[in-house]
């Protein structure tokens, strides 16, 4: 597929095509940017531009994405192109000493179809310290016929040794409206639902076009159902409830959601854009709670659940985080009186 299948970037696409008309490719680029923003499709694009068979028909550099080469790219068997990237299975994903050291010894001979060969690297900054040292080596004295393409969602993960022999290429978060109209157009979403899936990925295209819009609103649900008024003012609810998203491992991701639901409330409460309200469907119900609400409370909380969010590496008591998040949001909301939290 072309770059204009890409949804946003037109500035790092623009400067890319300029350069491969011009013929001033560098040896190495490094992609950075929030993660699942379409630097990845942008990078295997490149390649496949580079390489297309019908590109010499185009006015601009691209690819048609149908002919042999760029099939063969989009499948990872095309001869001139490998791909690093982390084991996803492995306990504390890397890419290896090993992994750099094959790709090495394929760039000592030259391109077999091509004029280039082409190494995709995806989340670079996990490149153990040996592996990271043998990269080095070879961005120092590349190959005239090669191409590496850095990835990373963590710039300042990469050595500054790494990140100075690559011409850097910032990419940001396509606009809302955007995502929106690449969700209804790829995916056939209703409006309402392409705006929903929008906000809720804070528009990481890669993600709103592919997490199920269906169990993500299952989801949300279940959080609208955790913040009923019956079931706030029941301890007993609170407290089973916690119990049981925390052993079915929910736990984290339930205070996501209520993190989110609380943002709305107070972006109500302070009349704020309702725009980036998430839940914007339950405007009322949020316009009812703003009525008794605390929102230096609410903000306080929300604080809280960040800084137990950060910590749910060092073993965190997730169910009594939870129990003490409801405790505490049900006072704010004013459905009890102040100090029975405790």
């Amino acid at each position: 597929m072309p770059f204009a299948d890409i949804t946003g970037h037109e500035q790092p696409i623009s400067l890319l095509q300029a350069t491969l008309c011009n013929g001033r490719l560098a040896h190495a680029y490094l992609f950075y940017g929030e993660t699942r923003v379409g630097k990845l499709m942008t990078a295997v694009r490149l390649a496949q531009a580079l390489n297309c068979e019908q590109s010499s028909q185009t006015a601009t550099y691209d690819s048609c994405g149908r002919c042999r080469s760029c099939l063969q790219i989009a499948a990872r068997t095309h001869p001139d192109y490998f791909v690093i990237e982390p084991d996803p299975k492995a306990a504390t994903p890397q890419i290896k000493i090993e992994q750099v050291r094959e790709i090495e010894q394929q760039f000592v001979y030259r391109p077999l179809v091509g004029e280039r060969k082409i190494c995709l690297i995806d989340d670079a900054d996990r490149l153990t310290i040996g592996a990271a040292n043998a990269l080095l080596k070879t961005l120092e004295e590349p190959p005239g016929h090669s191409l590496f393409i850095l990835i990373t969602s963590r710039l300042h993960a990469l050595p500054i040794t790494i990140r100075s022999r690559c011409q850097t290429l910032r990419f940001t978060t396509p606009a809302r409206t955007q995502v929106e109209a690449a969700l209804i157009l790829k995916r056939e979403l209703p409006p309402a639902d392409a705006r929903f899936l929008a906000v809720f990925t804070d528009g990481r295209i890669g993600e709103a076009l592919t997490v199920d819009v269906g169990e993500v609103r299952a989801r949300q649900q279940e959080c609208l159902n955790l913040v009923k008024r019956e079931g706030l003012t029941s301890s007993a609810t609170i407290l089973s409830a916690s119990e049981s998203l925390a052993k079915s491992d929910r736990g984290e991701e339930t205070l996501a959601w209520l993190t989110r639901w609380i943002r709305d409330l107070v972006i109500v409460m302070v009349d704020g854009d309702q725009d980036q309200i998430l839940h914007l469907d339950q405007l009322a119900d949020l316009q009812r709670y703003a009525q008794r609400a605390d929102v230096d409370t609410l903000l306080t909380l929300l604080n809280d659940i960040e800084r137990t969010e950060q910590q749910a590496t060092r073993h965190v008591n997730v169910q009594m985080a939870l129990e003490t998040t409801f405790l505490r949001l049900r006072e704010a909301l004013g459905l009890v009186p102040a100090g029975a939290a405790t």
